[in-house]
């Protein structure tokens, strides 16, 4: 039994009503008093202050067969926004979602600087524009948090991104001097694998979402919880070495496992060989399909890499879900089976191992989610993703 003032015990009911809220969608009040355990007398009364607060709605069900309608709660979607913004190394994309964690609008804006007192300016000039196009809203936005593509300490500040070489950065404290909504800085590979528990695996405790794309990245979900380290820095999984005295790392390292199992790697190979100055995806799926011997033994030493790091991974954190995240293994055949058969250790323990259904979009699915956490104060949401209403088109500027 939950035991405290009596403030303390209706912030926690608060939450704990508002998760179940989120989680089924459309809930009852007699439902919610079953699963909560709460009585319907709590019930009542913290829905009426959620409903006054315009946080929650309802709704009568229209096609109920038996006795009198009942009435149904959601969450109101409209009753503000979130927005979350990718700050990558030439370019930064927004992208606000409702309160259901839905995106609305998403634009890219190419950028032609590393300096930081011009992101930030282009920053803080965007985030006026959202806040002034979504004030019409009871909450407006509601919350800010920015990915970030390298390393974020416990307190949120930017201590190292390789590519835009900034070092110490209080990017939050600067941008809340200019506005007052809260912002929240966060690696951008944890936000993928926050994606991946809140809009698809929602039965999973302990996650490793693996993203391969210019490097290698691990977001990791322990106890519905990021596990960060003693500094934050947990995570740069990229630099593990799994070839001693390998290929040199711009880390200052040898052999580190991006250099071998990163997409950007495969793509520099080929651009070298074939004398390309860029490759693109559809280059490789095309090659694939006619069955370029040189490009298909990439990929399989791509996955052979892959895998070593993989069973290291495995053996250390003994995830329930694996998840990897990676154009090249969703276009290439059979590729997850190739890496389970990879996996044979009679140690290496897992529950589950898939490619991202998300994608790209996980770091600003993620960032929205992570924002909409905070300002309803819950511990976890569980948000239903549509390949349709979630996907995000990017509009370049």
């Amino acid at each position: 039994m939950i035991t405290g003032d009596a403030s303390y015990i209706k912030k926690i009911n608060r939450s704990i009503i508002l998760r179940e809220i989120v989680k089924e969608g459309l809930i009852s009040r007699a439902d919610l008093s079953k699963v909560t355990a709460l009585t319907r007398a709590t019930i009542s009364a913290q829905v009426a202050d959620l409903i006054e607060e315009g946080l929650i709605i309802e709704t009568q069900l229209e096609h109920y067969s038996v006795g009198r309608k009942p009435i149904m709660l959601s969450l109101n979607g409209e009753a503000g926004y979130a927005l979350g913004i990718d700050l990558d190394y030439d370019h930064i994309t927004f992208t606000v979602s409702d309160l259901k964690g839905t995106p609305v609008i998403s634009k890219r804006i190419d950028t032609n600087t590393t300096d930081y007192s011009e992101i930030l300016n282009l920053l803080i000039e965007n985030i006026k524009v959202y806040k002034s196009e979504y004030a019409y809203s009871r909450y407006g936005i509601i919350g800010i948090v920015i990915a970030i593509h390298g390393l974020v300490g416990k307190d949120e500040t930017i201590h190292y991104v390789p590519r835009l070489r900034w070092n110490n950065i209080t990017l939050k404290n600067d941008i809340e001097r200019h506005i007052d909504i809260n912002v929240f800085i966060e690696n951008n590979a944890n936000l993928s694998a926050f994606a991946e528990r809140v809009y698809v695996h929602h039965e999973t405790d302990n996650l490793l979402s693996a993203t391969l794309y210019s490097g290698i990245g691990l977001g990791m979900m322990m106890n519905n919880d990021f596990f960060r380290g003693h500094d934050g820095f947990a995570g740069e999984i990229g630099h593990m070495i799994v070839v001693p005295n390998g290929i040199q790392c711009n880390c200052g390292n040898k052999g580190c496992w991006e250099r071998y199992a990163s997409e950007n790697a495969l793509f520099k190979h080929l651009s070298n060989t074939r004398k390309m100055k860029s490759i693109t995806y559809e280059d490789i799926q095309k090659w694939l399909a006619e069955g370029d011997e040189e490009v298909h033994q990439l990929m399989e030493e791509f996955i052979y890499y892959l895998s070593i790091g993989l069973n290291n991974m495995i053996n250390m954190y003994n995830p329930d879900m694996l998840v990897l995240d990676s154009e090249l293994l969703r276009m290439y055949p059979n590729s997850l089976d190739k890496i389970r058969g990879n996996l044979n250790s009679s140690i290496s323990h897992y529950r589950e191992l898939q490619i991202s259904t998300i994608g790209r979009n996980s770091v600003l699915l993620g960032a929205c989610a992570f924002a909409i956490k905070h300002f309803l104060d819950v511990p976890m949401l569980n948000f239903k993703y549509d390949t349709q209403s979630n996907s995000i088109a990017s509009v370049n500027i």
